[in-house]
């Protein structure tokens, strides 16, 4: 079993650990005006630790010769993603198998608790990428995980490899079109130009984006927004993986949830109302087996913060993550012959 990483976890990075960017130059350490709101109708700042729960200050890396440089993090991030994710046969249990309609797959749920132990062990500081350790880790850390094997076709239920290339190329405005529950990504900016023809060793196509996630929750709970840092990259020429990391974009003026520039810019009603910042790490892997049918896996923790109890979340994650496997092979058919 590989040691846990201490960059895919369930506390927000600030923009100030990221590799540089054009955008980021103007980025100043104060605050911007609260974007969010509580369910009990109270003010939420994004820094709050309802929002980002990291003992990790925006402002604590400032300068930005101390920024990891593009190459180390993007190696370091998709490392410490592919030896979690080798590691789910092992360390998660099994819970469950289900249906997910129009899937002829079943779907393997699992489940795994990391205990606050196991993440006050992460050497936070000195790992390739160094962070703060965060200040609430005493809950530890619940993920899910759900794993299902495809037949490599271009037929209803399943789809192709090619077809489950579209999770890859860009997962954020996929999930847009496939999961009725979210109604916005909006993408802050990405890494395209920087990353150009650079190799990163093990991996080929390597991306990366900030995107916000806007999902319609319904009432009387608040609709959640979630800030990311998407990574997708090639592992072979028959696998691929996609990473997100939760970010802290409180300080970021081009955000558009996490700014508040959503309640007078949003296009749609939808979008302008008030919301509860949540947060979440995943790791998504696809490869073809041996026998050249497709296995998907995915691997989640998440808190939706707000009035919602973590108790009740751990109860709906796992029916929910199942759901998005019938959600995605339904949309690869509807548009298979557009």
């Amino acid at each position: 079993m590989a040691p846990l990483g201490n960059l895919i976890r369930l506390h927000a990075l600030p923009i100030t650990h990221l590799p540089a960017h054009p955008e980021f130059e103007a980025v100043q350490s104060a605050k911007l005006p609260h974007a969010s709101s509580t369910e009990d109708g109270s003010a939420s700042r994004p820094g709050d630790s309802s929002y980002a729960p990291t003992g990790e200050s925006a402002a604590s890396s400032a300068n930005p010769s101390q920024r990891p440089s593009l190459s180390s993090f993007l190696k370091e991030a998709l490392d410490q993603a592919t030896f979690f994710a080798d590691d789910v046969s092992t360390t998660f249990k099994t819970t469950s198998e289900k249906g997910s309609n129009p899937a002829t797959a079943k779907v393997t749920l699992l489940k795994r608790q990391i205990t606050s132990q196991e993440l006050s062990d992460i050497p936070w500081g000195t790992q390739t990428i160094p962070r703060l350790a965060p200040r609430h880790i005493a809950n530890g850390e619940a993920w899910f995980a759900r794993r299902s094997i495809h037949a490599n076709k271009r037929e209803d239920g399943t789809a192709d490899f090619e077809e489950f290339e579209r999770l890859r190329l860009n997962p954020s405005e996929a999930e847009v079109q496939y999961t009725p529950d979210v109604v916005d990504a909006f993408k802050v900016l990405d890494w395209e130009a920087e990353i150009g023809r650079q190799g990163i060793e093990g991996y080929s196509d390597v991306k990366m984006w900030i995107y916000e996630m806007y999902h319609h929750l319904p009432w009387p709970v608040y609709n959640r927004a979630f800030s990311v840092l998407v990574i997708t990259a090639k592992t072979s020429r028959s696998s691929f993986i996609v990473v997100r990391i939760p970010l802290d974009l409180s300080t970021l003026p081009q955000a558009f949830y996490s700014s508040g520039r959503h309640i007078q810019e949003g296009d749609t009603a939808q979008k302008r109302k008030p919301f509860v910042h949540g947060i979440y790490t995943s790791i998504e892997r696809v490869k073809t087996n041996s026998d050249q049918s497709i296995e998907w896996m995915m691997t989640v923790s998440s808190d939706a913060n707000g009035s919602l109890p973590m108790s009740m979340q751990k109860l709906a994650l796992p029916g929910e993550i199942a759901k998005d496997v019938g959600f995605f092979l339904k949309w690869i058919g509807e548009t298979r012959d557009s």
